[in-house]
């Protein structure tokens, strides 16, 4: 039996597909043109449970790890629904684990020790404070670390914090931050030093801090479900108490909570391949041509046949490195080069889907067009493509 197929998980699965179905199909049009998902989605979310798969339930989740997360994103996907989509409804998996994982190692917990002796006397508070509101629907978080000048230069962020007291006077500010809008907090990076010293620190602001701008709402290529803002501080003051972790730990933070958000990525690029090719596969098997399916041809029998044989071979390399990491393993390579083997996929598989719709894949009325434009962003988000290359190549020793 695989990793992903035990009786709990394909219960998950029917649950996540039923989900999809009775909530998100009849209304993702609609939220599609409207530029965000609602906030009622989120409580409904979590109180099937959906929201807290993968956090501890002593912090308010509903347990499970890393694999079980992959399969609400993979089964969320399949079932109708979109990348856009998860990153919409699932923004504080960047936002919270780093909160979590904190709490953890101050504790003594299981909650991401990894981080032992770096915690903060605030990390537990910051559990009941956004955490548990969180999971439970009532509050959404987002994760701010991209800078206007910055993209991928992590250690290169410019966005200043300066201590005063019990608080901290932070300014600068951040781009492309999924949920910007709708957020009631964001965990920001911050630097705690001279701009770009890599000295990092992770701070919860809260939206409604005096200082604290909303930008415009960015307009994109896809993921138009998923609203996307640009945040600006100037003097916000942020309590101490609002800190994660040790101060100057947030560079090593963010680095240990990648491989989650890569797989997380890696997962929605499969998906949506497998997706497409269901999609073009009941497309082909409907669609006449000259008196015949165009599933009657072997050139399409062919085409859809490699496009199942990548997408299929993606979900299995993702699953078993996801297995790795979930096992405690150090597979920061391995993950880096699933994530690419997924987007790959995709990006092949998506782009041959639409070319089998014809002229009906280029309207906004074919699901198959709504996946053709989210799957871009999976290439960028998380570390780009050629990030992730240089990753490879230094696991390879060069």
């Amino acid at each position: 039996m695989s990793i992903v197929d035990t009786p709990e998980r394909r219960q998950l699965r029917e649950l996540t597909r039923a989900f999809v179905t009775r909530e998100v199909l009849p209304h993702l049009d609609d939220w599609e043109r409207a530029g965000e998902v609602p906030r009622a989605l989120h409580a409904t979310a979590a109180k099937l449970g959906l929201l807290g798969i993968g956090f501890p339930e002593s912090v308010g989740g509903s347990g499970g790890d890393l694999l079980d997360s992959i399969i609400v994103t993979e089964e969320l996907i399949r079932s109708g629904g979109s990348s856009g989509l998860v990153a919409a409804l699932f923004t504080h998996g960047i936002a919270l684990p780093h909160m979590v994982a904190a709490a953890g190692a101050r504790t003594g917990g299981s909650l991401g020790g990894r981080l032992g002796g770096l915690s903060s006397p605030g990390d537990e508070s910051l559990i009941e404070r956004y955490v548990r509101p969180t999971l439970s629907g009532t509050m959404i978080g987002a994760l701010a670390i991209t800078e206007p000048d910055g993209g991928s230069d992590v250690a290169g962020i410019r966005t200043t914090a300066r201590r005063d007291g019990d608080h901290y006077v932070v300014n600068g500010s951040k781009t492309y931050i999924t949920s910007g809008h709708r957020a009631d907090f964001v965990t920001t990076a911050v630097c705690t030093d001279f701009p770009g010293s890599g000295e990092l620190t992770l701070l919860v602001i809260d939206k409604e801090s005096p200082g604290f701008t909303v930008g415009r709402r960015l307009e994109k290529l896809g993921w138009h479900c998923s609203d996307t803002a640009e945040l600006s501080f100037a003097g916000v003051r942020v309590p101490v108490a609002n800190r994660i972790g040790a101060e100057n730990t947030g560079f090593l933070a963010i680095m240990q909570h990648f491989a989650a958000e890569r797989l997380s990525l890696a997962t929605q690029a499969y998906a949506t391949a497998q997706r497409c090719v269901e999609l073009a596969v009941r497309w082909c098997r409907d669609r006449e041509t000259f008196g015949r399916p165009l599933a009657s041809r072997q050139l399409i029998r062919h085409r859809l046949a490699e496009m199942h044989t990548r997408a299929e071979a993606a979900r299995s390399y993702v699953h078993e490195v996801a297995g790795r990491v979930a096992a405690g393993e150090p597979v920061v390579t391995e993950v880096a080069m699933a994530k690419n083997v997924a987007v790959a996929a995709c990006d092949h598989v998506v782009d041959q889907a639409l070319q089998l719709h014809g002229g009906f894949g280029y309207l906004r009325d074919a699901e198959v067009e709504r996946h053709y434009r989210d799957a871009r962003i999976l290439g960028i988000g998380g570390g780009t493509t050629e990030i992730m290359n240089e990753i490879i190549a230094k696991g390879m020793g060069l």
